[in-house]
């Protein structure tokens, strides 16, 4: 089964898992059908400019073809081509002359390489490439399941703090069996794990027969849940009540998540097996806020220490994403134990570009010259990368030792690793699919700037 929508959100999920490519009308590299389906390892894709689709009739329309239900079609997630018609496909190995490069690879780069991953079958893929662990757990992803997304909804909804505190419960035990999962088949290796980071109207149905069907599940009012989403409604949400500003208006939402990801560690610890979490709080934009939001963080971690009689190693660090935080990262990491760059959102944020939508100009931009590539592939290093670079900079001119990473999908894109290398991030964190890719890239520009080194050394002593 083909998935073909104008565009995709995260209430899409439950039908990209089951499909076997991805096609939207909408978006570019970084947009949610793109960052999913390349987590997944399913083609896709995605800124089919002449995609037209009519959800009614179950109809699509590309240059003049109509599409319905039951036709074939085949995908090619690489070049991004469509073909009407069923070709012949093989599924792609990894061989032993490429696991013995990988290996040397390994050998020789100074990055880690680590995977976005949202579930254990994400992680276990990422291992068979040889991650080094996780960079980057996004757990909004983990809420999609239809029980799961029925007390989000529920939560989301209430009224206050007391309503709240059920649903919370909830999740509360699925986000504990999800991270004892993932902490489990780590072995002790790096795991870093994102609290909420999207704005909550995404887990709300948006029609009304959407709607029908949530009130009845929730026994509740439709007319009620209608304003309560309507209510919920930003109009420009990525730049709206989302990340660690949830935390500020919610506390109760990151503490619950906080006590999953600490009992889970807990849990492991009782079993022999030491974790050390390291947590990653979203969208900061300065020392004040960083600095008010971990100590949400760090009295939960606290608090069960205490209860438990048990102590563990943990950090708490956050996501630079924002150009202010790169602006003020001396400051920022006076209260980070480490960064790790977002660099969906921080391109996103510098150029003013909508990430989701560049699909409609982006291709032209660089027919005519106006870019060289685009920059949620490849980094723009003259503004993005400088922004990176000052941050580096800053954070390690506070602390020395400041691990940073990059989790954001360029993560992945071996051009945009030479540089990552330059400016001695400590590792690259990219979807599962792409861990030997940049294992590789980040061996090769280890050796790159070896010999760039070995010139300039040779032309001083001359």
């Amino acid at each position: 089964m083909i998935l073909v929508r104008q565009d995709t959100s995260p209430e899409d999920i439950e039908g990209m898992v089951i499909s076997e490519a991805i096609v939207t009308s909408r978006g570019g590299m970084t947009s949610h059908a793109a960052v999913v389906a390349r987590g997944m390892g399913t083609p896709a894709t995605v800124g089919v400019n002449g995609l037209q689709v009519d959800y009614k009739n179950g109809i699509a329309t590309i240059a003049g073809t109509e599409l319905q239900e039951g036709d074939w079609l085949s995908v090619d997630g690489t070049n991004g081509n469509l073909y009407l018609g069923k070709i012949q496909t093989n599924d792609s190995k990894v061989n032993d002359d490429l696991s013995t490069i990988l290996d040397w690879s390994k050998q020789e780069g100074n990055l880690g390489v680590y995977a976005n991953a949202d579930t254990p079958a994400d992680f276990a893929q990422a291992l068979k490439f040889g991650a080094d662990g996780i960079g980057l757990t996004r757990t909004e992803h983990m809420f999609f399941k239809p029980e799961r997304l029925l007390e989000m909804r529920r939560l989301i909804i209430a009224e206050d703090a007391e309503e709240r505190k059920a649903p919370l419960e909830e999740l509360l035990q699925m986000q504990q069996g999800d991270f004892y999962e993932l902490f489990r088949l780590s072995e002790g290796r790096s795991v870093t794990i994102r609290l909420l980071d999207p704005p909550l109207h995404e887990f709300l149905p948006h029609d009304a027969r959407e709607i029908a069907k949530v009130s009845d599940q929730l026994g509740i009012d439709p007319d009620y849940l209608a304003r309560r989403v309507d209510a919920l409604k930003e109009i420009n949400p990525m730049l709206g009540h989302r990340g660690d500003r949830l935390a500020v208006t919610f506390p109760d939402i990151y503490e619950m998540q906080v006590r999953a990801i600490i009992g889970a560690a807990l849990e492991l610890h009782d079993q022999g097996l030491e974790i050390q979490p390291h947590i990653m709080i979203p969208l900061t934009g300065s020392k004040a806020e960083m600095s008010w939001v971990r100590g949400i963080v760090v009295n939960q971690v606290e608090s069960l220490f205490s209860q438990q009689g048990i102590r563990l190693k943990y950090t708490v660090g956050t996501m630079m994403e924002i150009p202010r935080a790169c602006l003020t990262a001396d400051k920022v990491a006076e209260v980070s134990d480490f960064f790790s760059f977002g660099t969906n959102d921080l391109t996103q944020l510098t150029y003013g570009f909508s990430r989701d939508d560049v699909g409609s100009f982006m291709p032209k931009y660089i027919e005519k010259g106006i870019l060289k590539a685009d920059p949620f592939q490849t980094v723009d290093v003259d503004g993005v990368g400088e922004l990176m670079k000052m941050a580096v900079e800053k954070g390690r001119f506070t602390k020395g030792d400041l691990p940073i990473g990059v989790c954001g999908e360029i993560g992945g894109d071996p051009k945009s690793i030479e540089f990552f290398e330059a400016i001695n991030v400590s590792y690259v964190s990219c979807s599962p699919y792409r861990v030997p890719v940049a294992r590789l890239a980040a061996a090769q520009a280890k050796i790159k700037m070896s010999k760039k080194k070995d010139v300039l050394a040779n032309y001083v002593k001359s």
